[in-house]
């Protein structure tokens, strides 16, 4: 087991953002980036004395930060406080993706190969991150949950829900209907009814990865959310085609066919590895399963093409594993 002995430091982690920043970032990056011959890509760990000095360094920052927030109140001053510690670990889980990207190759054919266990190291990373700022999600997250900026705020479900509410109703009755559409949105990610709370809790995580980047959510989705937007939505772009001044007025030819259609680099190495002919079968198996995991953990959602596409080729490898079964 790797550990890590996290020196203290002379300042104290409490007095400042930096302070407790200098204090956490050696840690996030031993269990987020160190490398590691784990086969399912997990997290080194970090020992007991480290674990619980992040722990009382976040209380205390945060007690401090409370207290400046409430004599600020008291000169009429607004100040949130956990929002600086917060954005910083969404730009540092932001550089870190875009670093993964800039270190994709350059070949289509591998692209995925390099994707998957890339990704499963990441996320082993950010679980670990989210149990040890756990003290982040419970003071600030489930605040700003509970103050309505969350994943799910009031404005989303206003527009639906007011069709079905009428002003006779009560109040019990309004949040009944906010609430059967917070569970009409996590049936989107997965959710049926009577699943065990660790199944609901995954669609939830995944419903918080598709937030917008205004949406305060917990830390393990904050970083899955990053992974979308650095590099899982880059790599799902469609490049740009700059015609020259002589041929813009040309028909371009197969102008209905959906193969001559230009595709982002992810759909070319997904159409990749379905279609070699050279690829282990069951390494193409392992393949698509690992990259729609990852799609659905970071919030790429199940209408999306590529997803359709694999969630296809998923079927068809089930129904066929079926048959052999019977």
């Amino acid at each position: 087991m790797i550990m890590l002995n996290h020196a203290s430091g002379s300042a104290n982690p409490a007095t400042s953002l930096s302070a407790l920043w200098a204090y956490l970032h050696p840690a996030l990056d031993h269990i987020v980036k160190s490398p590691t011959n784990d086969p399912n890509g997990k997290a080194p760990a970090i020992d007991f004395g480290t674990y619980t000095g992040i722990h009382s360094a976040c209380y205390n920052y945060f007690t401090a930060q409370s207290e400046a927030a409430n004599s600020a109140a008291s000169a009429g001053k607004t100040i949130i406080s956990g929002t600086d510690i917060y954005d910083q670990l969404d730009k540092y889980f932001a550089d870190t993706a875009r670093d993964l990207t800039l270190g994709a190759p350059d070949d289509d054919s591998t692209l995925i190969h390099y994707l998957v266990p890339v990704f499963n190291r990441y996320s082993a990373g950010a679980h670990s991150a989210n149990r040890l700022l756990n003290y982040v999600n419970r003071h600030y997250v489930k605040r700003a949950v509970d103050e309505d900026r969350g994943w799910l705020r009031l404005n989303d479900l206003l527009e639906s829900v007011a069709k079905s509410v009428s002003t006779d109703d009560s109040r019990e009755r309004i949040s009944e209907r906010l609430r059967e559409k917070r569970v009409t949105e996590l049936k989107k990610w997965g959710y049926e009814e009577g699943q065990s709370s660790d199944l609901i809790s995954q669609a939830e995580a995944s419903a918080e990865a598709a937030s917008p980047l205004d949406r305060v959510i917990s830390i393990s989705s904050l970083a899955h959310r990053r992974f979308r937007t650095e590099v899982i939505e880059p790599m799902l772009a469609i490049p740009k085609i700059t015609q020259k001044s002589k041929a813009k007025h040309k028909v371009p030819k197969s102008t209905n066919s959906a193969a001559s259609r230009p595709k982002g680099r992810l759909a070319r190495a997904v159409k990749e590895l379905l279609e070699s002919s050279e690829m282990d079968e069951a390494e193409r198996v392992r393949l698509v399963f690992g990259l729609s995991k990852m799609l659905r953990v970071v919030g790429v959602r199940t209408e999306h093409p590529l997803r359709r596409k694999l969630d296809k080729f998923i079927s068809i490898q089930q129904s066929l594993h079926d048959q052999i079964d019977t």
